[in-house]
């Protein structure tokens, strides 16, 4: 029948790119039925028709709407009253694409060629069978040519089909025979393979019942038996959670933090993991809780009032703690709730009842001086400032004693919380070293067991590998666990109340360790102080700088005493024994302080060097004006020296600077001397000189005392020797006592008198050098030059005196030698004159000086001498030839030789006269 028909051939083509070119051109040739509606305006053109199909404004006059206008494709396709829009468009679009290829495909493989109704058909189905219908009932001949020719095509393409299906059948007939034949022996094997399972099962159950359904039936009732042990328990268990608050009520009620803490603890442990989800204890949790936060505060509240009822107990002689016992509890409790600041409470406790100690000290002495009407004097600093001396120093010695007892009480206190801290610090050491052992002893165990399992392994025997007695003592009990375990029991049946088989959480079961406290309290330390080791190193160390801020808190306390009594000038107008006494109580309550908190604290001892310093002014001050005024009155006569002042100069000679204590009986039956005698050697001294000494000596008396002065008075002294060596300078050398004392002039004695004075001080010099020495610290030392240059200027100022002495007579010899004449008698006017007055020198200087500076002073004397003689000579021509002038010269030399070694102490004098002739050349 379809070779019958007539209908295009069928395109042969042996590559898919003829396809595809047909199929574009078949696109190209056939419109499809159904397209998007024109979007764009058309453009006018001449033709009229196509002018009345759209509005224009240039050819069609007719008026223009809204509803004639046409947008570009995404407003069309967007729009909203339109069931069309661009994401429908697209997949339709991509849906016709894929049907139209797939249509395709086929049509290629079966060598049917691709028309447009082939495109029609698959791009609108409908359309094309609507249309061959309405085409075969039509009455027109040409409709009824073109379906019969389409009906023939349609029918030859059929045709083309089967021949290919059957084809295909044919090229797999052997396949399918061989599949058929694979399927019933398959299902002879199912058949088989059913009856032997359904064998198998009714084996299986009749094993069930023989052996295993009474021990299956045993071990469920086992399981249902622990099941309800583990009930029993847990309602136990539940019982005494029940029970938690009340206990926790009584043990806050006898101050047992620490205890209420560890069961709030424990049971909220509890009830996280071993009564989990249970309703009844919903709300209990958050209760506990509750109840943690009130005891954090009553902990804080309790330890605030321990320490306001430790510190302000009667300040007695008594250090011992109070209440040591519930101290220990509470700081435990704190720790254990990491409230790691509760010594700032105790602290603050401590500003107050130091500020109380001085209060009630002032208020108790005040109380007993009938001098003060407290009523009239209302505040007790002004009621503090009418206190004399005595009574205040008396009062500052109390304040020391109570603050000595204060801060020893609050080191007991503090060392005892150390202790504690220390406890748990050492507790948390040990549990590392426990668990680092424990790791060890549990890689030795795994080691050993492995070794055991590759000895078994082998074939051998652990005797054959580890000697008699040789076995690890972890492998040893390894083994015996391995032994036991398999025929012990968790819990027997008739132990049901035993505790092995009670459920408890796991810190229920937490190791505890008891330790004693120094004060013999013993607690127990529980693991969950999770508390580091940093933290409590830094707890230790704020505890012990506490300690340190008592001694502070004491200091600036006394500081402020001292001031608010310094305001008028109370301090700097004691006496120095009076400072001595006060500066030596202060030093002592340092030094206490010291001792008792192990650290220097520096606020007191910056106020007493600052009072120091000013007493040191002071001092220095009216020792100068004393010091003046007795050089200004000073007439440089020898004075008697008081028995005293020997006493005062022996003790210096003893090794030890200090003034001796008067002695008025003895003082009275010893008459005064004339020299001082100072180590065997007599100085003739002034008054002044004496009181100097006096002076020097209160100088270094004043450094034993206040040690912390030294340096300053060491620069004081030092401006005092330097006063007394330039001022004495003035006064006889500068011959200022002239117009000062209203001296008539200054003798050769008052030159030597002043030269054996400075003598006496240059004498004592290296004794207060060695005596600050011992004094200053070694980067002090430099200080001491001082000393070296103040030597200088006194043995200059001597020599100056020397050279002084040596002038007098230099202008006494060439005063009267320029008029020497070489004629009789002898001896001559002139060497008498010059004998008399060497006689009137040694007659002033000899008493005043040692011998030995005499006969060097006359050495000297005695040289000017013959320079003045040797030039007389030469200008009167008298010479050494033996002559009558030379002669009679001779003879009064050998006057003036005769008389000078006639005075006392001179006679071995070697005077060399024959130096007096001209060399003869």
């Amino acid at each position: 029948m379809a070779s019958s028909h007539s209908s295009s051939p069928v395109p042969q083509s042996n590559s898919s790119d003829a396809f595809f070119k047909k199929e574009v051109d078949a696109t190209k040739r056939f419109r499809p039925v159904q397209s998007l509606p024109d979007v764009c305006p058309k453009e006018p053109t001449g033709n009229p028709s196509s002018l009345h199909d759209s509005p224009s404004l240039v050819v069609d006059q007719q008026r223009w709407t809204i509803y004639h206008s046409k947008v570009n494709l995404p407003a069309a396709l967007n729009d909203p009253r339109s069931p069309r829009n661009i994401l429908h468009y697209t997949n339709r679009k991509s849906l016709r694409e894929r049907r139209f290829m797939k249509g395709a495909r086929i049509f290629v493989l079966l060598k049917i060629p691709l028309t447009g109704h082939y495109y029609t058909l698959t791009i609108n189905p409908g359309q094309i069978w609507n249309k061959y219908l309405s085409t075969a009932g039509g009455k027109g001949n040409r409709d009824a040519a073109s379906s019969k020719l389409l009906q023939e095509k349609l029918s030859h393409y059929l045709d083309i089909v089967e021949v290919n299906i059957a084809h295909q059948i044919s090229l797999r007939s052997e396949a399918f025979f061989h599949a058929m034949t694979s399927q019933h022996e398959l299902q002879d094997y199912l058949r088989k393979t059913s009856q032997a399972v359904k064998l198998l099962r009714e084996k299986i159950s009749k094993i069930d019942k023989v052996m295993c359904e009474g021990s299956l039936r045993v071990l469920r009732l086992s399981l249902t038996r622990n099941n309800c042990i583990k009930a029993y328990n847990k309602l136990k268990l539940m019982a005494t959670v029940h029970q938690t608050q009340p206990t926790v009520q009584l043990l806050l009620s006898t101050s047992e933090y620490v205890g209420a803490l560890d069961l709030i603890a424990t049971t909220q442990e509890v009830l996280q993991q071993e009564l989990q989800g249970i309703h009844s204890f919903r709300h209990l949790g958050s209760q506990l809780c509750e109840l943690e936060k009130l005891i954090d505060k009553m902990m804080i509240a309790e330890f605030s009032t321990y320490a306001r009822n430790d510190l302000n107990r009667p300040l007695e002689d008594d250090c011992q703690i109070l209440e040591e016992e519930r101290l220990v509890s509470l700081v435990f409790g704190l720790l254990k709730q990491r409230k790691l600041n509760f010594y700032e409470i105790y602290g603050d406790e401590m500003i107050n009842t130091a500020k109380n100690i001085i209060k009630q000290c002032v208020v108790n002495t005040v109380s007993q001086i009938e001098e003060i009407d407290t009523e009239v004097v209302v505040k007790l600093a002004d009621q503090m400032r009418m206190m004399n001396f005595p009574q205040w120093f008396d009062l500052l010695k109390n304040i020391f004693s109570k603050f000595t007892i204060f801060l020893k009480r609050v080191k007991a206190t503090l060392n005892t919380i150390r202790s504690v801290v220390f406890l748990v610090l050492d507790k948390n050491q040990k549990t590392r070293d426990l668990e680092d052992t424990l790791q060890k002893n549990s890689a030795k165990e795994s080691l050993v067991d492995s070794e055991v399992a590759y000895l078994t392994h082998e074939g051998m025997f652990i005797s054959d590998a580890f000697g008699d007695g040789e076995l690890p003592a972890g492998a040893a009990d390894s083994a015996s666990q391995r032994n036991t375990s398999p025929n012990s029991e968790p819990c027997s049946s008739d132990s049901v109340s035993e505790p092995e088989c009670t459920t408890d959480s796991s810190s229920s079961k937490e190791h505890t360790s008891s330790s004693v406290t120094p004060g013999g309290v013993e607690m127990m330390i529980g693991e969950d102080m999770k508390l580091t080791d940093l933290e409590l190193v830094r707890l230790a160390n704020n505890i012990q700088e506490l300690l340190y801020n008592a001694s502070d808190i004491c200091h600036d306390r006394s500081v402020k005493f001292l001031m608010a009594r310094a305001k008028d000038g109370f301090l700097e107008k004691l006496n120095s024994n009076e400072f001595v006494t006060l500066s030596r109580l202060m030093e002592g309550f340092i030094l206490d302080t010291e001792q008792i908190c192990g650290r220097k604290s520096m606020s007191l001892r910056g106020a007493l060097q600052s009072q120091a310093n000013r007493f040191v002014n002071r001092f220095h001050e009216e020792r100068k004006t004393k010091l003046s005024l007795l050089l200004d009155n000073e007439r440089w006569k020898q004075a008697e020296v008081p028995a005293e002042f020997q006493d005062l100069v022996d003790s210096v000679s003893d090794g030890r600077i200090s003034l001796p204590e008067k002695k008025p009986t003895a003082t009275e039956e010893r008459k005064p001397a004339e020299f001082l005698i100072v180590e065997g050697q007599k100085y003739a001294t002034v008054g002044t000189v004496l009181l100097l000494i006096r002076i020097i000596l209160e100088y270094c008396q004043c450094v034993d005392n206040i040690p912390s002065i030294t340096t300053d008075m060491l620069t004081r002294l030092s401006d005092l020797l330097k006063y007394f060596n330039s001022r004495s300078c003035q006064l006889v050398l500068g011959a200022g006592a002239l117009q000062v004392v209203g001296l008539k002039t200054i003798t050769t004695k008052n030159l030597a008198l002043s030269s054996r004075c400075l003598q006496l001080i240059v004498h004592y010099i290296p004794i207060i050098r060695a005596h600050f020495e011992a004094r200053l610290q070694p980067k002090q030392f430099s200080m001491l030059r001082h000393f070296d240059h103040i030597t200088k200027d006194y043995h200059d100022h001597i020599a100056e005196i020397s050279a002084k002495l040596v002038a007098i007579m230099d202008s006494l010899f060439d005063k009267l030698l320029s008029k020497y004449e070489v004629k009789a008698p002898v001896p001559s006017a002139c060497f008498r004159n010059i004998c008399k007055q060497m006689a009137k020198m040694h007659e002033a200087i000899y008493d005043l000086l040692p011998e030995e500076q005499t006969q060097m002073l006359f050495l000297r004397i005695n040289a000017s001498y013959k320079l003045h003689l040797k030039r007389q000579l030469a200008h009167l021509n008298v010479v050494n030839d033996g002559g009558p002038l030379n002669g009679l010269v001779t003879s009064d030399v050998a006057f003036y030789t005769g008389n000078l070694q006639a005075l006392k102490g001179l006679n071995n004098l070697d005077l060399n006269m024959a130096e007096i002739w001209e060399q003869k050349r």
